[in-house]
């Protein structure tokens, strides 16, 4: 199955040194959602440019998303739906609802929702990262119907981890995609 993916970064963007950046680059079947602000995110307004984009998907999709971007991707299915939104890798989600991991500018997506989402998803989360304790992504991903990937000690799985093109990781978005082939 051929699928484009949408990457949608978190909190700051995600920077040339990126796994997500990297992706970008190399799949030439993904685009990458930009936000007006990248500092200083409001829920409304990046939702409101997830949903522009979503409206434009006319094949089937995946959306990769890092981080803030993760509650985004629940707070978007939540209460909105694309029959061409066909899956998510939902990497290092950040615990918007713990002031003791994150910080107060994005409380305003709390609280993420724990909803069980409509396709096909996959978590995946690493044993040191500051953002959310291994447990409560353990718990979103049984909430949200996701397969749960542990990837050892990745602390964020961003610009950090020095990851490049992440090849751990595209084998992940892979059991992502065969997955999805063998539902349709």
């Amino acid at each position: 199955m051929e699928t484009n993916l949408l990457i949608l970064p978190g909190l700051g963007n995600s920077g040339e040194k990126h796994w997500q950046t990297y992706w970008h680059k190399k799949f030439e079947n993904s685009t990458r959602l930009v936000q007006d602000n990248w500092d200083e995110p409001i829920l409304e307004e990046w939702l409101e440019r997830l949903k522009e984009e979503v409206s434009k998907i006319t094949a089937p999709t995946i959306l990769v998303a890092h981080s803030l971007a993760v509650s985004l991707v629940l707070h978007w299915a939540a209460s909105n739906n694309n029959k061409n939104i066909v899956g998510a890798l939902l990497v290092a989600p950040a615990d918007v609802d713990s002031p003791q991991h994150t910080p107060e500018i994005i409380r305003n997506f709390s609280p993420i929702p724990l909803v069980k989402l409509p396709f096909p998803s996959i978590v995946v989360a690493s044993e040191n990262d500051p953002y959310a304790s291994f447990e409560r992504k353990q718990y979103f991903a049984e909430k949200w119907g996701s397969d749960f990937v542990n990837v050892g000690q990745q602390g964020h799985i961003n610009s950090d981890s020095d990851l490049k093109y992440w090849e751990e990781g595209q084998l992940i978005l892979q059991q992502l995609i065969e997955k999805i082939g063998s539902i349709n």
